[in-house]
């Protein structure tokens, strides 16, 4: 019993017996005793049905679909496909004890039966579950089965969280078994966002042809598909070899030959004259969050907690082949108790002019990163700035949070505003160092188009 303050009688208190209750439903469940109905659900005309002796009240206070079922009957039979059939005991018990345990593969069958039977809050509960449990590992994947599903019955957010996870963790997914199951649909979405995270735009050129090669979709969609490659990323060399190897540009190549004599043409000239009879403002000549050298450097700060700490590295100046042999050189400061304007010492007054103390656990971690070059030496380009944070969740290596923002500022927004890095076992850090991969996009100027 919890003491209680009711009414200034300070002898009340709360007597709490509702476990108690949660098993006596359950028994009677399990017992059918009173029970004033029978569920029987199949999985096929043909097969045995299970049989649920049920009670009309518990039933119809979690679903209004059940109720009115049962108004007028009281023998019922349900049709269910086999993975929800197989799952409708445990769906039964929540309905009358509010808890369910599930697993990964469960998670659609259980989404379904509380959708179809009305029951919203474990809708809502399936739907929280599987967003937060999209790093999981299972042996086939299960985040695009998620997003296919969630488009079906319209949950947008479910869609959003899929996408995300997809986009943030894409070499993982190309890798694995579950690439073979993406619809066209959900990799058209993927190839229009600039925000995917992979070694290169050969590597995902590679998988899209694999794709393509085990689809076989009609030739609207492929061309589609490989309209939507970034090819100006890619270089020349490379470029020729997929010219003479890809059996998918073999096959499509009339859909593409713009594209490419574009890339050609772009990695042949100077950017500054490029960008004259090109609208270089489009995605195709944006690069994605690219993890090869060229494009940025991974930072491991170990004890991140402890004190400032800073690093510098190498970027090319663009992906033209014109800029190959450019450079330039970065400057990153992390400091892990950066404390705001507004939170550092100041004299006061009343105490003899006597600085008032600041507390450690007012800063938050901050990072700057700036050029070590003087910016006349970036004609036509400016820089989008890029840093990935990676966790481990669920024993993998993941991307959790991607900060993006441009060359006009030098510092991070809201850098990890939310970590709590002095805790050993706080979620950002993997074996008490931080993880960190900071790329630097070049993104080339519109100019004032020459006459023709």
């Amino acid at each position: 019993a919890q003491r209680a303050e009711l009414s200034g009688d300070a002898t009340a208190a709360t007597i709490n017996h509702s476990l108690t209750l949660l098993q006596r439903l359950q028994e009677l469940l399990q017992s059918g005793n009173g029970s004033d109905a029978v569920l029987q659900v199949r999985a096929a005309p043909a097969a045995d049905a299970k049989v649920f002796h049920v009670h009309q009240l518990l039933l119809g206070l979690q679903s209004d679909v059940f109720e009115g079922l049962l108004r007028n009957q009281s023998v019922l039979t349900l049709h269910e496909p086999p993975e929800s059939a197989a799952l409708f005991d445990k769906f039964i018990r929540y309905l009358y004890c509010g808890g369910v345990s599930i697993l990964l593969h469960q998670a659609i069958p259980m989404h379904q039966l509380a959708t179809k039977y009305g029951v919203r809050a474990l809708q809502r509960g399936v739907a929280d579950y599987m967003r937060s449990h999209l790093a999981s590992e299972s042996s086939q994947g299960h985040v695009v089965g998620w997003y296919q599903y969630a488009a079906r019955v319209g949950d947008r957010a479910l869609q959003e969280s899929c996408l995300q996870f997809l986009a943030w963790n894409l070499s993982a997914v190309l890798a694995s078994a579950e690439w073979a199951s993406v619809s066209a649909e959900l990799l058209l979405l993927l190839l229009e966002r600039s925000d995917l995270v992979l070694h290169s735009e050969l590597e995902l050129y590679t998988a899209v042809e694999g794709w393509l090669g085990r689809q076989q979709p009609e030739a609207a969609v492929a061309e589609r598909v490989l309209r939507a490659i970034r090819y100006p990323m890619i270089a020349p060399a490379q470029l020729f070899r997929l010219q003479a190897q890809s059996a998918a540009l073999a096959r499509h190549r009339a859909a593409v030959h713009d594209l490419l004599f574009q890339a050609f043409q772009f990695h042949a000239a100077s950017p500054l004259h490029f960008a004259k009879y090109f609208d270089v403002n489009c995605s195709m000549f944006l690069p994605r969050n690219y993890l090869a050298p060229a494009w940025g450097a991974q930072w491991v700060i170990n004890n991140p907690a402890r004190d400032d700490r800073s690093t510098s590295f190498q970027t090319q100046l663009g992906p033209s082949s014109h800029d190959a042999g450019k450079r330039v050189t970065w400057n990153v400061l992390f400091s892990p108790r950066w404390l705001p304007v507004s939170l550092r010492p100041v004299y006061s007054d009343s105490v003899s002019g006597a600085l008032q103390p600041a507390r450690i656990e007012d800063g938050r971690p901050r990072l700057v990163i700036t050029p070590a070059t003087s910016s006349s030496d970036f004609a036509g380009v400016s820089f989008q700035k890029t840093v990935l944070v990676g966790v481990r969740q669920q024993g993998r290596l993941l991307l959790k949070h991607a900060y993006s923002f441009h060359q006009s500022s030098d510092e991070v927004p809201d850098f990890l505003a939310h970590a709590d890095l002095q805790r050993r076992t706080s979620e950002y850090l993997i074996d008490n160092a931080l993880h960190l991969h900071i790329i630097v996009k070049p993104v080339y100027h519109a100019l004032i188009k020459a006459k023709k």
